[in-house]
């Protein structure tokens, strides 16, 4: 398994998903510079590390999403490869075109940087084959903008295909947005492309993956894409 991890200016994440897709999925990463204009060779998937691109000006991820690179990474995603976006990754694929909606302010207009719950919406895709459908995890949040909107008809159908990847729960798995951290519509945590092979997600899997650290919920995505690409 080859992985790139794309580095903006003020991305500060990369080398916690670095560690995350070498110790858990074996995988061999290579960092790729924003400017550069081809992913490695034989990439099989690409990842959009969280952070503060350009500071966040304009818009979060509206700058990196205008990036040489980016015109890469959507041929890789075109062609069926697996991109993962995690915080301003999410923020970057949706200012990009490669994920429906937009990423705003906080319900609260405050920075929120905890853990929280996660329901887990389907256990059938390339990120998320080791969880349960339903299964509950423990993961951290660290955002100002990560209240997830869109238009009536784009929730329709994200909803109607399936592509809602994962939901701010309570610990019974109920759905309450005031009690999600961000407000964000119908809880929503994260999403797939149409073809399910792009996911962006604003909590971060890659800081609960040790034990000596704490939880350890997020190993199971990183674990699904060994799998995942082992298969294929």
């Amino acid at each position: 398994m080859k992985s790139a991890v794309i580095v903006f200016p003020g991305t500060n994440r990369e080398r916690d998903i670095q560690r995350a897709l070498t110790l858990v999925a074996d995988s061999k990463v290579k960092p790729v510079w924003h400017a550069e204009t081809e992913l490695p060779k034989h990439t099989d998937l690409v990842v959009l590390a969280g952070g503060f691109s350009y500071g966040d000006y304009l818009r979060c991820g509206a700058i990196a999403a205008r990036a040489n690179i980016m015109d890469a990474v959507r041929a890789h995603a075109a062609k069926g490869g697996l991109v993962l976006g995690i915080c301003n990754g999410f923020q970057i694929l949706c200012e990009a075109g490669m994920l429906p909606g937009v990423l705003v302010r906080n319900a609260k207009l405050r920075f929120v940087c905890r853990e929280v719950r996660l329901r887990v919406e389907r256990a059938d895709t390339a990120f998320t084959r080791a969880y349960r459908k339903g299964e509950i995890l423990r993961i951290p949040v660290a955002h100002g903008e990560g209240n997830y909107t869109a238009d009536e008809e784009t929730i329709r159908e994200l909803e109607a295909e399936g592509r809602v990847a994962f939901r701010y729960a309570r610990p019974d798995g109920e759905i309450d947005e005031a009690d999600g951290p961000n407000g964000a519509i119908n809880g929503i945590a994260g999403i797939y492309s149409e073809k399910h092979n792009v996911l962006g997600m604003m909590p971060h899997p890659e800081n609960h993956i040790e034990p000596q650290i704490g939880p350890v919920d997020g190993r199971g995505l990183f674990e699904s894409l060994a799998i995942a690409l082992k298969a294929a």
